[in-house]
């Protein structure tokens, strides 16, 4: 198998193996897409990709990173997205799938946009309460967050239903639970920030129950059409945190419960964690997930060139790849790869002057 090569993922075929990864905009009004969006949307759909995930999607207000996150919260939320979904279908190229990223940002809400220095937001900044697994800060200074109570747990789990629920009406082809990089569903299973004492703290089984309630709730209302899938962690490059050994169990037990797919990214549960970033330094989290479980693996982080993500889809490393920062930095990067791997792929009509293929 080579990068443009179909890929199945539960009811879905892409065209190729190219993901355009869920990169947050901060770029919303009150969780609500705008011309910005639509422009961004617009070029991920003709990038030459067989997926675009739309970036993070808080499922309720106080599930938003910053105030500037777009959320599918409300009818506002749910019809601005709609707005900029149409535009970026009627440009789409490769059949490219639509899907959304659904999550919620826990203890590492209410903060600032990375440009204006990404720390928490004051009193004065109109900052809100943030709430966690356990009562413990992202970091030092950052507000300690209130343990959630059982019932707050179950509106949470609301909240995601009623974010899905939007996300099908909109037509979306697959919808994908963010358990990664430290919010929420990830600072329920790492055992840094889950320090619980009741049956969803402890043992690993324990930490998985609160996202797997959501995971089984969506697997109900998600129509067999739809794939479902999950970002999750390879590791918290910590000692004290989860390792790969982890997130193997952590991906057996999704894929028992119904998943697609997993994507594999690591990181984001605290501050300070010495990460080896580099190229590919995270595929063989994704390489080991891939060896005990039988559904498709994404792998994702600092992959820029053709060649790169072919070798990774050929060495048999994992089933598809997801770029962010390279997409960002060339919106066509899928047209330059088929140029590269001579694998003709469609363009619009009124750009193909500009696609040199060799014939």
């Amino acid at each position: 198998m080579m990068l443009f090569t179909p890929l199945s993922i539960g009811p879905l075929t892409l065209s190729n193996r190219i993901v355009v990864s869920p990169m947050c905009q901060y770029s919303a009004n009150d969780g609500s897409m705008n011309d910005w969006h639509l422009q961004h949307a617009m070029q991920m759909a003709m990038s030459g990709a067989g997926m675009f995930v739309v970036e993070a999607t808080a499922t309720e207000r106080r599930g938003r990173i910053t105030h500037h996150c777009v959320g599918l919260y409300s009818d506002q939320n749910e019809n601005a997205m709609r707005r900029v979904l149409n535009a970026a279908r009627s440009v789409a190229t490769n059949d490219i799938k639509f899907a959304i990223q659904l999550g919620h940002a826990g203890r590492k809400a209410s903060h600032h946009v990375p440009w204006q220095g990404g720390r928490a937001l004051s009193k004065e900044e109109d900052a809100w309460v943030t709430v966690a697994p356990s009562a413990l800060p992202f970091t030092l200074g950052s507000p300690i967050p209130e343990a959630l109570e059982r019932d707050e747990m179950q509106k949470i789990k609301e909240n995601f239903i009623s974010a899905a629920k939007r996300a099908i009406k909109l037509g979306f082809s697959a919808v994908e639970l963010h358990g990664a990089h430290g919010y929420l569903l990830h600072e329920f299973i790492s055992p840094i920030s889950n320090q619980r004492n009741d049956e969803f703290g402890g043992c690993l089984d324990n930490r998985l129950k609160f996202p797997l309630e959501i995971f089984d709730d969506l697997r109900k209302i998600v129509p067999s059409d739809i794939a479902l899938g999950l970002r999750i962690t390879g590791t918290d490059w910590r000692d004290d945190g989860l390792s790969l050994e982890d997130a193997k169990n952590v991906a057996k037990t999704f894929e028992a419960h119904g998943a697609d797919y997993l994507c594999i990214s690591s990181g984001g549960i605290t501050t300070g964690l010495k990460i080896p970033i580099g190229p590919n330094y995270q595929v063989h989290l994704a390489k080991g997930v891939k060896d005990v479980v039988s559904i498709p693996i994404r792998t994702v982080g600092l992959i820029t060139t053709a060649e790169q993500a072919n070798d990774i889809i050929v060495n048999g490393e994992a089933d598809f790849v997801a770029l962010a920062r390279a997409m960002l930095a060339n919106p066509r990067w899928g047209w330059d790869a088929s140029v590269v791997l001579q694998q003709p792929i469609e363009v619009p009509p009124q750009y193909e002057r500009s696609y040199n293929i060799p014939k």
